[in-house]
This record gives C-alpha cells, sequence and structure tokens, in this order.
C-alpha cells in the first residue's frame, strides 16, 4: 500500500479544533514550542479563542502550520510509516516542507507570520476577495472571470476539485464574477469571507518581499519528495525551494492536477494531516479508486496506523 501525506491551509481552523487529540504529549509540545518562538500562546488562542483572533490571518497562518507539525508528529510517535510523497494546500505547502525536513520548524513558524503580514499588507482589508464557483467547468471559470475583470484582477485562485474552483481579485470583480459564473451555468457561487485574495496577481508585491526574506531562510533538500502547489512538481534544491514559495503566493494551487500526480506514483491512499476534514473528500471527488483519510483526532490516528501497512 502506498500513502501520501497532505497538510491543510487556512480555512480549516477553529476555536477547540486540537481538542480530539486528547493528551497526545506531541499536540501540545508542538504548541508550546511555537508560542516560545513568537512570544503569544497559541495553545489559549486554539482552545480558549476567540474565534475572531484566531481567524485574523496573521494568527491563522502560524497556527495552521503547527497544528499540522503537531499531527505529523503524533503521526510518528504512533510507529507511523513515512510517507511515499507529502504536499500541502496553499500554507500547507510550508507544513509538508517541515514534515520532509527542508525547512526548520521554528523558522517555519516566524515565516508564516511573515507570510501573513505582508499579504495583508499587499491588499488592504476591503479591496480584495475570494469566492468559491461550484458545478462549473475551469474553462467556464476562467472564461467568467476574463468576462468579469473589467480592467482589474479576477483570477482562478484554488482548483480544489472538478467543479470545484475560488477565484480571487478585486472586491467589485468577485461580484461581476460571481454574477458570471452563475449566468454560465455554476449551481452555486458563493463569497468567501476572506480579507485576503490569495493566490492571484494582486500579492506580487507580496512575493517580491518573500523572495528577499527567503533568502535568509536556511532551506535543506527534502528527504520526503514535495509535490509544489504551483507547478505540480518536486523541488530539490533549497533555490528552487525559493522559487516555488515565491511562485505560489500569486499563483492557483493546482490541487486537482496534485492529487493525479500522486496516483502517477502508484499512491493509493492520501492522508490529510491536521485539524479538520477539509481535503480527504476531495480525493475521490478528483481520483477515482483513491482513497481520502482524515486524521483528525486520536481515533483517526490510531486507525490510519494500522490501516496504512
Amino acid at each position: 500500500m502506498v500513502f501520501s501525506l497532505v497538510f491543510p491551509g487556512q480555512g480549516s481552523q477553529s476555536v477547540g479544533m486540537m481538542q480530539a487529540y486528547g493528551d497526545l504529549p506531541e499536540i501540545r509540545a508542538t504548541f508550546d514550542e511555537a508560542s516560545a518562538v513568537l512570544g503569544q500562546d497559541l495553545w489559549h488562542l486554539v482552545t480558549q479563542g476567540p474565534e475572531t483572533e484566531l481567524a485574523l490571518t496573521v494568527n491563522t497562518q502560524p497556527v495552521m502550520l503547527v497544528a499540522g507539525v503537531a499531527v505529523f508528529r503524533a503521526w510518528q510517535a504512533s510507529a507511523g510509516r513515512l510517507p511515499a510523497c507529502l504536499a500541502g494546500h496553499s500554507l500547507g505547502e510550508y507544513t509538508a516542507l517541515v514534515a520532509a525536513g527542508s525547512l526548520a520548524f521554528a523558522d517555519a513558524v516566524r515565516l508564516t507570520r511573515y507570510r501573513a503580514e505582508i499579504m495583508q499588507q499587499a491588499v488592504p482589508a476591503g479591496v480584495g476577495g475570494m469566492a468559491a464557483i461550484l458545478g462549473l467547468g475551469d474553462e467556464d471559470v476562467r472564461a467568467a472571470c476574463l468576462e468579469a475583470a473589467a480592467g482589474e484582477v479576477l483570477e482562478p485562485a484554488n482548483f480544489n476539485s472538478p467543479g470545484q474552483v475560488v477565484i480571487a481579485g478585486h472586491r467589485s470583480a468577485i461580484e461581476r464574477g460571481v454574477e458570471a459564473a452563475k449566468a454560465r451555468g455554476a449551481k452555486r457561487a458563493i463569497p468567501l469571507a476572506m480579507s485576503v485574495p490569495s493566490h492571484c496577481s494582486l500579492l506580487k508585491p507580496a512575493a517580491r518581499l518573500l523572495q528577499h526574506y527567503l533568502e535568509t531562510v536556511p532551506l535543506q533538500a527534502p528527504t520526503i519528495p514535495v509535490i509544489h502547489n504551483a507547478t505540480v512538481s518536486e523541488a530539490s534544491t533549497p533555490g528552487a525551494i525559493r522559487e516555488a514559495l515565491v511562485q505560489q503566493l500569486y499563483s492557483p494551487v493546482r490541487w486537482v492536477e496534485t492529487i493525479q500526480a500522486m496516483a502517477a506514483r502508484g499512491v493509493t491512499h492520501v492522508a490529510e494531516c491536521g485539524p479538520g476534514k477539509v481535503l480527504a473528500p476531495l480525493v475521490k471527488r478528483i481520483q477515482e479508486g483513491m482513497q481520502g483519510l482524515a486524521l483528525n483526532d486520536a481515533a483517526a490516528l490510531a486507525s490510519a496506523r494500522d490501516a496504512l501497512v
């Protein structure tokens, strides 16, 4: 049996999300380690909230990184096998790089906090937005974006599964894009509560800042292959990893192709490593015959450990 691990990004966070892992020591220890790095009590944030504070991009990004690493460490401690490959959805790509040994955990905590800050600075609150387009083909979504842009930025941002694409850009263009998608036959077109329009060209100024910051961050060749969002390929050198992370900031998340690339490597099971259950259900919608598992509580970790042998 060949399996991969994938890591969720923003959108999976909620107050109390780590309680399902009970008293697994790796969970709290990982949060304590990250809290010391940032000088902020992340454990209190994820257990007590408030939800509005957790939802702030500058908090959500490091918190979701820490959550994914914590679950990965719990997986390792339970004698779980190492996967054939790794990937992470958007922010989750940073978690995958930590799991692969490319990026030190403390460096990743600081990096994701910085990434969140420059993303928010690049597009002030109220200027940008995102929307989920359901039940419409990729080419029709692209056409709707071109039609509705009207001189502003409006682009596909996440190709999550067949018939589920997220678009991003200027807020007024998002409103036009929602109507254009409905006119083309979308079953639903829903504006999302996101203050930053991720994975579109509005973030190119932030990408330049990220590039400079990454030059100061030590990186290593991965010990487990990581399939990157923007290129759907591996990056095996520090320079290539930096380039992939910079490109990812303003390029769409090609999740459908990522899962297909795993299937081409012989992967039969994809385990979502972190709280929530966002990525696992997408697997069978993307690749027939492939199974998705969610390691979203202590029991699921134990079950997957026994199943993935």
